[in-house]
């Protein structure tokens, strides 16, 4: 036997028996409104006999753990009780777990009021879903992105594998909105696109998450801007105990976080993390070099009990570059002639103050975040003569906010209201050679325009009947100085609705209806032809969704629910491409910029389905999701009729369900069927010398609109966690097999055809079929790829806590 394989042996003998049982977890009870100490609340950890109260300041602090996953309660005469799932406990540090509890309405002041394990608010009672740490961490094939982690839950399309893009229930990819404590960040992937919200790899850091809400719809009026969903993330505070650590390394990436104290008020968490993909894709003879950076910051200093300021702070640097020696297999000649040079970089940083009063509190939110994205291509990539040049783009997006909100408990009623302010930054320098099945063109210009933007919301909300019924009734009004057609609020007010019932303790009716505006990507603000704002003079305006949602949810005796929710959404003012003549609402799946071109707010489109989820929460070892979406995306083409938009996916079914063993031993399995998505042909024109040598793909048809769809795909992820705790740090080492039927979601491409050399390789440039006709009409021999054959992705990650 290998000296190195005894050594393993000997190191997993003695890891499985140096256990200890020194786990802890700690925090603070306080009233969610006031922030005022909960004393004697009673703290129990779940299917245990450990438990205790807490002291005159609402701490409490529960020792002597054994490693491994819990359910924490806090409960309290005169309050709703709350539960934290799946709180991971460890001997290398104490497990911080906070608890704000609501005050219930009703008389009798002996009563506990029992919570449902799933989160529901009073303004969002439906399309509301929380996700947990644990749960993102250990996602089989999500390799701890949450973009990729809420793909299970119902009304959530995936446009291509190998990307973070959220197409929620229909909507586009720009119609998402992100925020971390309350600071809301533009974008939460490298290699951004932009005048979208995807990309290939998320960039938030999972080590810094407590829970993330997901609204699908039912949006409160403090979050505005959006059409299709919210992701709240909430970050947890730093140790307050001593310096501690995380150490990452996976298949793709290195990382660090490091936590602690800098003073008896103050805590901190930082981390950097750094891929090493190019040096896997150049061994593998990839045409792209892609390297990520990313960095994230997170401050929070507790002035009192009754104030407290945090600074957040998160950025990333890309770099992509081209491998021009793996130009042999057709694919990757395919992806050379196509892909730019693109260097990006963004920040976001931002300071939260909030200020606790008797019966509310005050919320200040200061930040500023920064977008540079550059893109360069040549023909043949052949950059020795400018001559060669085929696009040549960088514009930046900056934006300062504010926003004050006050959150106020007035007998049975909430209240929630604010306002915010908005200066803004955008400019661009394009230049592009494109042809179209409408002819060709040159694009060259340099725009830029500062836009001040202002808002106002409020939402009043009240239980009724014992808390059975609650209703909210909020509104929000938008405006901003770009242009006449934006700068009324009134045209822009956003009323919202929502209504929750429960017909016993476990059946509830959900309802929500709103309408919501969003703004149009500064792509399409800032476009500009002979010095002028096209789409201003185009009277584009702010994007109108109508929504109307109803559901029935059933809470179990074992911590699982099911819900069952039908949504129809009906858009207005959407952006109308004039190059195309095709909706804005069908782009933003891919790399690169969209919305940089002349657009009219003439676009309509509707969305509607319905949905189903059942969910078990960690429950004797199992837990699991399952979901089914039957949903509808249509948009008008040039005619005025509706035709599937390109997120039009009818059938997504998902499964995701693991098994906790013992000796800390956890395996998941993913199982993803989705509905091939709709898309455009390429035109004959695609062939033209002229016009390959440029664009280097198809182009498309749009006179025959999402006429054709794409195969179904259906792939199946796997992991396997094992964990070690020893007394001052734990081990945690996974293996991830992602895609194990090599299936994917893609559409197919056009490619050269061209002759084959005796190793089965494409060889020349192109066979031109008509060499004898005329110039502007000589054509490429080119055939149809299908992409839909993806790769089996293993992955081993090794993660150690300090």
């Amino acid at each position: 036997m290998k000296s190195s394989t005894i050594f393993t042996l000997v190191f997993l003998f003695w890891a499985s028996i140096l256990l200890s049982q020194n786990g802890v977890v700690k925090g603070k009870v306080t009233n969610a409104i006031n922030n005022e100490p909960v004393m004697f609340a009673n703290i129990l950890v779940l299917d245990t006999d450990f438990g205790t109260t807490t002291d005159l300041d609402g701490n409490y602090e529960i020792t002597g753990l054994e490693p491994g996953l819990y359910n924490v309660r806090a409960s309290y005469i005169g309050f709703n009780e709350k539960t934290e799932f799946e709180v991971q406990i460890t001997n290398s540090k104490p497990a911080i777990v906070n608890f704000q509890l609501s005050e219930t309405i009703q008389e009798l002041e002996e009563v506990v009021v029992k919570a449902s394990p799933f989160r529901k608010t009073e303004e969002s009672p439906v399309s509301l879903r929380t996700v947990g740490v644990a749960e993102i961490q250990r996602n089989p094939g999500a390799n701890r992105d949450i973009s990729k982690v809420i793909q299970v839950l119902p009304g959530v399309t995936s446009t291509a594998s190998f990307r973070n893009d959220l197409i929620i229930r229909g909507g586009a990819p720009n119609e998402n909105r992100f925020y971390l404590d309350d600071v809301e960040v533009p974008n939460i992937n490298h290699f951004a696109t932009q005048g979208a919200s995807g990309g290939p790899v998320g960039l938030i850091n999972v080590n810094f998450i407590r829970e993330v809400d997901f609204y699908s719809g039912a949006f409160p009026a403090n979050r505005g801007n959006t059409l299709s969903s919210v992701l709240n993330f909430k970050q947890r505070d730093g140790r307050d105990d001593r310096l501690g650590g995380t150490f990452m390394l996976s298949a793709t990436d290195i990382g660090l976080t490091l936590e602690g104290p800098l003073s008896d008020k103050t805590t901190f968490l930082f981390s950097a993390r750094r891929s090493y993909l190019q040096f896997l894709f150049q061994a593998l003879g990839l045409p792209f070099l892609p390297t990520y950076n990313d960095f994230q910051a997170k401050v929070k200093y507790k002035i009192d009990k009754k104030n407290e300021l945090t600074f957040i702070g998160l950025g990333a640097i890309d770099q992509f570059e081209l491998n021009l020696d793996a130009n042999e297999t057709e694919e990757q000649q395919y992806l050379l002639n196509n892909l730019p040079v693109s260097p990006q970089w963004n920040y976001t940083n931002g300071l939260v103050y909030k200020r606790y009063q008797e019966n509310g509190f005050l919320t200040f939110v200061l930040s500023r975040n920064m977008l540079n994205n550059e893109a360069e291509k040549y023909f043949q990539n052949d950059d020795s003569s400018e001559d060669n040049l085929i696009l040549r783009y960088k514009s930046q997006e900056i934006e300062n906010k504010l926003r004050i909100e006050q959150t106020l408990r007035v007998g049975d009623y909430k209240f929630n209201y604010g306002v915010g302010y908005e200066y803004a930054k955008f400019n661009n320098s394009t230049f592009n050679r494109i042809f179209t099945s409408q002819g060709s063109e040159t694009i060259d210009f340099f725009t830029e325009f500062d836009l001040n933007k202002y808002s106002f919301f409020g939402q009043a909300s009240r239980k009724f009947l014992s808390e059975r019924l609650i209703l909210s009734l909020g509104f929000r009004a938008d405006a901003n100085d770009y242009s006449d057609d934006m700068s009324n609020p009134l045209e822009q007010f956003s009323p919202r609705f929502s209504l929750a019932y429960a017909f016993t303790d476990r059946l509830s009716f959900n309802f929500n209806t709103g309408i919501y505006y969003q703004l149009p990507p500064y792509t399409i603000l800032g476009y500009q032809e002979d010095g002028q704002f096209v789409n201003k003079a185009n009277n584009i305006k702010y994007i109108q969704s109508n929504h109307l949602v109803a559901g029935v949810e059933f809470n179990t005796a074992s911590k699982s629910k099911i819900t069952v929710e039908g949504y129809y959404k009906y858009y207005d003012n959407y952006p109308f491409l004039l190059r195309d003549r095709v909706s804005l609402a069908n782009l933003g799946g891919d790399f690169g910029v969209i919305g940089n071109e002349p657009a009219t707010p003439e676009s309509e489109g509707r969305s509607y389905g319905l949905e189903f989820l059942y969910q078990q929460r960690l429950y004797k070892g199992f837990y699991g999701i399952a979901s089914y979406t039957l949903g509808w995306s249509e948009f008008k083409d040039d005619k005025g009729e509706f035709v599937p938009s390109s997120w039009d996916s009818r059938h997504i079914l998902n499964l995701a369900i693991g098994k906790r063993f013992g000796n800390n031993w956890e395996i998941g399995v993913n199982w993803r069927f989705q509905t091939g998505l709709p898309f455009t042909p390429f035109s004959d024109v695609s062939a033209l010398v002229q016009n390959w040598d440029v664009n280097g793909r198809g182009i498309p048809n749009y006179n025959l609109l999402n006429s054709e769809r794409a195969s179904a795909s259906n792939t199946i992820d796997l992991r396997v966690d094992k964990k070690w705790f020893f007394d001052k740090w734990s081990l945690n080492v996974y293996l991830d097999l992602e895609n194990l039927t090599s299936d994917a979601v893609a559409l197919p491409q056009l490619i050269l055809d061209r002759p084959l050399d005796e190793d089965n390789m494409p060889i020349g440039d192109g066979v031109i079929v008509n060499p004898d006709a005329p110039t502007d009409e000589q054509r490429y021999d080119l055939k149809t790829i299908d992409n839909n054959q993806g790769s089996l992705i293993p992955s081993i990650g090794v993660m150690i806590e300090i």
